[in-house]
């Protein structure tokens, strides 16, 4: 019943195109992250032979990957965690209140506009939302849902100025205090406009593996992804929207042989064991996506991939530069130091940028360091310490 990995038929295409290519031919394709070249992919996609699926069936290292996915398909484990309590709602987001103790410290996470909020409450025994709440904390996640009608022609200032302030406001309501905002990748990015636009609804800010610098380290990759923009505007025509395939491609297209490693080693594995449904979550939050708002998807594609306006001083919200300097509410900035999906040099100018940051730099990837085995001990831990401090001081 599972869908992923989406969409299916380019990851196949590009294992197939790997598999085929020569020696000489692959050197370009060893996918030593960031080396990858967009100009290597279209060279192999002009030069590969016609492409037969059942080929699959004949070459072990298809093959392998081909049973990876069917045992993910397959597999029986599934999210069961009921929601908490929505304190507030608007259009299509909402946010949830985990907290179980009233006096807990308020902490409202924002998480980004492409993916489902639920990766920081994944699993039982994998929840970071659950893990604060027993420990002091009174989360509060916002989740965006999907885009309707409303949202399809909002743009990133309807989403800053209008749906995060309101949601801010609400926390405040409902806890009596200002909450620290707590933004996760692109979401963190939109907290450091927040953060700065409303100081009186923020006390604190936690800021994690979130991209700043958007040509670091590879301008010429950032500005790759810019490219596509005039190539999907027929599609985002149709529905208001970056469709949620679309987002995956181009997710796959710059960094594009991880999905098909991953599923070759997923066939391997002991399918009851921890590891096993550990992977079968994370695969199923992330072909879970949410089609981004077509104002968004040009601004971030365009401004943030293309032109490094936050990073250059350019990116306005609602009239006003977002300017990180200033900020001067205590600052928490966690760069994972193995980050694939935001490069490390494109989140650590934030530190630098905000006086008085904390800076956190844990041996970990864009999501294992938030939803991985090893969470608790990489971050987890390390905000709630850094939580209490500030609560305290």
């Amino acid at each position: 019943m599972r869908r992923g990995p989406r969409p299916l038929h380019l990851h196949l295409t590009l294992a197939m195109l790997r598999s085929d290519a020569s020696p000489d031919r692959s050197k370009p394709w060893n996918g030593d992250w960031p080396s990858w070249s967009r100009e290597a992919v279209l060279q192999a996609l002009q030069s590969a032979p016609s492409h037969d699926f059942a080929a699959f069936a004949t070459r072990p290292d298809l093959a392998l990957l081909i049973n990876g996915i069917a045992a993910y398909r397959r597999h029986p484990w599934c999210r069961d965690l009921a929601d908490p309590p929505t304190i507030w709602s608007e259009g299509g987001a909402r946010l949830l209140d985990y907290g179980t103790a009233p006096d807990g410290i308020p902490v409202i996470f924002v998480p980004s506009l492409v993916n489902r909020a639920y990766v920081l409450d994944l699993r039982q025994g994998g929840s970071m939302m659950r893990w604060l709440a027993a420990n002091g904390v009174r989360p509060f996640l916002l989740d965006w849902g999907w885009p309707g009608p409303l949202e399809r022609a909002f743009t990133m200032t309807d989403y800053l100025a209008g749906r995060l302030e309101r949601a801010l406001e609400a926390c405040l309501r409902a806890a009596g205090c200002r909450p620290v905002l707590a933004g996760y990748c692109m979401g963190g990015t939109m907290a450091v406009a927040a953060a700065q636009r409303r100081p009186d609804l923020v006390s604190g800010l936690a800021l994690l593996a979130a991209p700043w610098d958007f040509h670091a380290p590879d301008k010429a990759r950032a500005r790759s992804a810019a490219t596509i923009l005039p190539m999907i505007e027929p599609v985002m025509a149709a529905s208001r929207t970056m469709p949620v395939d679309v987002l995956q491609a181009l997710f796959a297209l710059l960094d594009p042989w991880p999905v098909a490693n991953k599923y070759r080693r997923f066939a391997t594995m002991d399918q009851s064991s921890a590891a096993a449904i550990q992977f079968v979550a994370l695969e199923d939050w992330l072909n879970d996506g949410v089609p981004l708002a077509e104002n968004v998807a040009r601004a971030c594609l365009r401004d943030w991939y293309g032109d490094n306006a936050p990073a250059q001083g350019n990116w306005v919200i609602a009239g006003l530069p977002v300017d990180p300097r200033q900020i001067r509410c205590p600052t928490f900035v966690a760069v994972p130091r193995r980050d694939r999906i935001v490069p490390p040099r494109s989140s650590l100018p934030l530190a630098a940028l905000i006086e008085g940051a904390v800076l956190h730099q844990p041996d970990a990837g864009h999501i294992g360091m938030a939803a991985g085995t090893r969470a608790p001990a990489l971050l987890w831990e390390p905000l709630l310490k850094w939580l209490r401090q500030r609560a305290g001081a």
